[in-house]
């Protein structure tokens, strides 16, 4: 039996929320459930991002059983087994000649790199199924994912409330350029000032400085 000290002190632990990172997958059809309600769980602000608009329960339940079985490519971010993010790549069609992709993260997740990590895995696949530019469309509103796809190269452009842009997949990945070494003149400045350092200390110590 707990003593009532260790009751009361156990009733108000803050519980440990992890912050490993889950696998990220390809969705399997018979896991649509999952899909669902990972949109679902999606708060106000949230889902008016994912779908440029406040949208009831019914439609978006929809949306996931729609996508899932119309040859859409889901990835999935992973979390304790629950869905917490998710990749979308909806295929070109006659309409759309570049496949187009979205992204939606739950609340719990942001600020957490979910969205770079599958922005990157989606790029990967579509590079693996031979595309060469992806379309991204996004609510003006939504400013996390325009900053996050113009990370990855995409020129937005704003029109009927929307902005859309496309990732070239054939382009080389922008790399962040290493801090430049010191050379020669640096490394001459640097032995000079050692130097001129050195020489008053010892005129100090001698007491050529002092008046």
């Amino acid at each position: 039996m707990f003593s009532p000290a260790t009751i009361i002190a156990l009733a108000h632990r803050t519980p440990k929320v992890s912050t490993k990172s889950g696998p990220v997958r390809i969705l399997a059809t018979h896991e649509l459930p999952l899909f669902r309600d990972h949109l679902l769980r999606l708060d106000r602000d949230s889902r008016r991002d994912r779908f440029n608009g406040s949208l009831c329960d019914d439609w978006v339940a929809k949306y996931a059983e729609r996508s899932v079985h119309d040859g859409t490519v889901i990835l999935a971010y992973f979390e304790d087994g629950t869905i917490r993010g998710a990749a979308e790549l909806h295929q070109a069609d006659l309409v759309n000649v570049e496949p187009e992709v979205a992204f939606s993260v739950e609340s719990c997740m942001r600020r957490k790199g979910v969205g770079s990590i599958l922005f990157t895995q989606l790029i990967a696949k579509a590079r693996s199924m031979g595309y060469k530019k992806l379309r991204v469309t996004t609510g003006a509103q939504n400013d996390a994912m325009r900053a996050l796809a113009g990370k990855f190269g995409a020129k937005l452009s704003f029109r009927h409330g929307e902005s859309t842009g496309l990732i070239d997949l054939t382009a080389e990945p922008v790399k962040v350029a290493p801090k430049p070494k010191a050379g020669a003149a640096d490394v001459a400045k640097a032995v000079g000032d050692y130097n001129r350092a050195a020489w008053r200390a010892w005129f100090n110590a001698a007491g050529f400085g002092k008046h």
